[in-house]
């Protein structure tokens, strides 16, 4: 058998010791043509554009900057 990392008397201690947070309400999420028609919206309407005239992904902080 595999080492383990650290005492087993400490597992589990980051997830104890962070604050609970109650989930919020949320919409329910659109589905089948309307999701396409927001992927749509998403992908080819708003298209944000970087420097050199290059898409910028989803996951850029591009327009904090």
């Amino acid at each position: 058998m595999g080492k383990v990392h650290g005492s087993l008397a400490r597992a589990g201690k980051v997830k104890n010791q962070t604050p609970k947070v109650e989930k919020q309400e949320s919409r329910p999420k659109v589905t089948g043509r309307a999701y396409k028609r927001m992927l749509y919206n998403r992908r080819f309407k708003n298209v944000v554009t970087g420097p050199g005239g290059r898409r910028v992904g989803p996951n850029s902080n591009a327009d904090k900057a």
